[in-house]
């Protein structure tokens, strides 16, 4: 193997115990990439490989372009310029939130410029600056996992590794913390490989995704490919949705309206006032998606697009499920329906068809500029 410009390249194989690992995926070095799958599937242990804290048979590591591992070759962990982020935050008990920061810091610090991250940036992002002279026993949860990002990201990481980095934090945390990830993600043009089990975690903040099961790879590709292909396990869950990414064009203030637009079409979405070109990430779930031969005259739907069946697949005996891309744009946008089989033969519906989905609801989650 060799190490390319703008990917991230693992593979590694061995036994861990009675456990075979046998992974190799290439990802692009931008955006956060997912990494998915049931519990003991081998998440862990390929953060642990890429942070060379564990060590197998064989083995592979490159990221844009360095390589870490290949053959005799094994950068050891304090010598690959990555930042780890724990399920626990491990703060330093004795030191305040701003020596937690600096501990990871270069002692000398690089010059200002592109790819460098500066101190006071990180404070911002993560919203840091009232707690600098408190001692970690007086954060909460949510901030002492903030301060661990933010000590990760002072090392001046080429790569950022996040291991169930919110899995120790009730729900209410958690939906405090995640627009600060959002924020990691738009601002810094840092590549992260992040782990975890709950799938919503991963929509709201991956590009891409890799699917892990028994120890091998299922799958990997953009995030809305693999949400959307019938032969994986994740659009046959109850909850299936995709995810797209949009871009403010219009608001409508007298209705509370937001226009988005997407790569071959458009959404309109209530939401509070936003910028033009703001970035949005929208939820669509399968089970709010019904299909029309025709457009209808008159719907409270907002949102009637026309789109081509692309692919389909039985859900046990009753119930369809449908890949649906859009008529125009990139082939690889598409939307789920999971339609009964009584309307699916009823309205003779068959892969390849032009229909119009009506989506009935679409979940908005905020990303900043």
């Amino acid at each position: 193997m060799s190490g390319t410009s703008g990917t991230i390249r693992a593979m590694f194989r061995g036994m861990l115990g009675r456990f075979r690992l046998d992974v190799s995926f290439e990802v692009p070095a931008t955006g956060v990439t997912g990494l998915s799958g049931p519990s003991g599937c081998g998440k862990t242990s390929v953060l642990r490989g890429m942070a060379g804290l564990l060590r197998l048979e064989e083995g592979f590591v490159a990221v844009n372009g360095d390589i870490w591992q290949e053959g005799p070759l094994f950068r050891p962990t304090h010598k690959r310029p990555l930042g780890y982020v724990f399920q626990e935050a491990s703060l330093f008990p004795h030191l305040s939130v701003r020596n937690n920061l600096l501990y990871g810091a270069p002692h000398r610090q690089p010059p200002q410029g592109q790819g460098v991250i500066g101190f006071d940036e990180v404070v911002d992002l993560l919203g840091l600056g009232r707690l600098m002279e408190r001692a970690p026993l007086n954060l909460s949860g949510g901030e002492r996992q903030r301060v661990a990002m933010g000590r990760a990201l002072l090392s001046q990481p080429k790569l950022l590794l996040m291991d169930e980095p919110l899995s120790a934090l009730d729900r209410q945390t958690k939906d405090e913390i995640l627009p600060f990830l959002e924020k990691l993600h738009d601002s810094l043009s840092l590549p992260i490989l992040y782990v975890s089990h709950d799938m919503s975690e991963v929509e709201r903040l991956a590009d891409h995704l890799v699917l892990l099961e028994a120890g091998r790879v299922r799958a990997s590709g953009p995030l809305n490919a693999l949400q959307s292909d019938p032969a994986l396990p994740l659009a046959a869950t109850r909850d299936a949705s995709v995810s797209l990414d949009a871009v403010l064009e219009d608001y409508d203030a007298s209705y509370g309206l937001a226009y988005l637009s997407i790569d071959g079409g458009r959404f309109i979405v209530p939401s509070p006032p936003a910028p033009k070109g703001a970035r949005r990430r929208l939820r669509i779930a399968a089970g709010d998606v019904s299909l029309a031969l025709e457009p209808p005259k008159s719907s409270t739907i907002l949102n009637i697009l026309p789109m081509r069946i692309a692919a389909a697949s039985m859900l046990g005996e009753n119930e369809v499920l449908a890949a649906l891309s859009l008529e125009q744009g990139t082939p690889a946008t598409r939307l789920l329906a999971r339609v009964t089989r009584r309307s699916w033969e009823q309205l003779g519906l068959a892969q390849g068809m032009r229909i119009y989905a009506q989506i009935k609801s679409v979940a908005l989650a905020h990303r900043t500029q």
